[in-house]
């Protein structure tokens, strides 16, 4: 998810481990064990020169529960050393801040793997990617209250009762929130499948995930042999069904064979993307369609898409961009919230 809630969650482990014993300082070191996983964003930079294989490695080792057991090790050690110096000599154990930083790691990639971004939780033994595709990479309702009840809870001096309180409202809430989008998980995947079967729409496989910021707005995406049915669907609709699909052509005949780079790309999006002309040679578009439109009905509305370039022997994507998004469409997929 993104990255302040990764910061909330991790402080609140940071507080469940040591609060008790170094206050404030506990949320701190938890936050900073929370962030660690996703510096494989400038890891992956530093490493490689191809933004393909870059971004593969997001969301890769360092987000494996293996990292998590060798970073908790490495960095309670570390911390352990520097910390227990001077008047904080004995008041921690270098067992509690491994526990500290394996519970803010860890826990990191279990929350990114409810994504539809996926998560590779068993690096480097398999490259699967776990995703349940239950709950936004960023949802207010999941940070905002957990956020303000560590806020709250600071206030207090850590020998405090209510300080403890005040975690296990913050735990209580966003797990509580966490089931719930999980039980709408399940609703909506039934109002799908239901959809397509009366459709007569000849699918393969599909998935669903919600939109950007909320769990009501609803996108599915199916795949046929030549084609995409991607749809909206909102809790708030009056009848449980998809009004309008939009069909997106595969076109991944573009690219003869499937080259390296592609496959790559295709296993990044989980075999959800299509392909379409520059009209630059050997430059096409690369839409990953696992990820909403932002207007219901425009279908080139996508919100991830990057354009790859074939040079030399390589494939090469460039930045991701969110162009096209005109003050119109978020105000359309406001208005799609609502509702029909």
């Amino acid at each position: 998810m993104d990255s302040i809630t990764q910061i909330v969650l991790g402080a609140a482990c940071g507080e469940a481990v040591l609060g008790k014993k170094i206050g404030n300082r506990a949320l701190l070191f938890g936050a900073i064990g929370g962030t660690i996983p996703d510096l494989d964003v400038f890891v992956g930079k530093w490493l490689f020169n191809n933004e393909i294989d870059a971004m593969a490695f997001h969301r890769g080792f360092m987000h494996s529960f293996l990292f998590a057991i060798l970073a908790a090790v490495g960095f309670g050690m570390l911390v352990f050393w520097i910390y227990n110096r001077g008047k904080r000599f004995g008041m921690t154990t270098q067992n509690q801040w491994m526990w500290l930083f394996f519970a803010s790691i860890f826990t990191h990639p279990i929350l990114d793997s409810f994504t539809a971004y996926g998560t590779q939780l068993f690096a480097p033994f398999s490259d699967y990617r776990v995703a349940f595709n239950n709950i936004a990479v960023a949802d207010p309702l999941y940070t905002l209250p957990f956020l303000i009840a560590l806020i709250v809870m600071m206030c207090f001096k850590r020998s405090s009762a209510k300080r403890r309180l005040f975690l296990k409202i913050g735990l209580g809430i966003s797990s509580l929130y966490m089931i719930l989008t999980l039980v709408n998980k399940n609703h909506v995947h039934g109002v799908y499948k239901q959809a397509l079967e009366q459709q007569q729409i000849d699918y393969l496989r599909f998935q669903t995930q919600p939109t950007i910021l909320n769990n009501i707005l609803w996108y599915g995406i199916a795949e046929t042999a030549d084609a995409y049915y991607v749809g909206f669907y909102s809790i708030l609709d009056t009848e449980a069904t998809i009004s309008k699909w939009h069909k997106l052509p595969k076109n991944h005949e573009l690219i003869e064979g499937m080259p390296k780079d592609l496959k790559t790309l295709a296993w990044f999006s989980g075999g959800y993307y299509n392909l379409n002309e520059t009209g630059t040679p050997d430059t096409f578009l690369f839409k990953d369609l696992r990820y909403p439109l932002m207007d219901e009905n425009d279908p080139n509305s996508s919100i991830f898409k990057f354009t790859i370039t074939k040079t030399n022997d390589r494939w090469e994507a460039a930045p991701f961009y969110a162009s096209d998004l005109s003050e119109d469409a978020f105000e359309a997929f406001w208005t799609r919230i609502k509702g029909i």
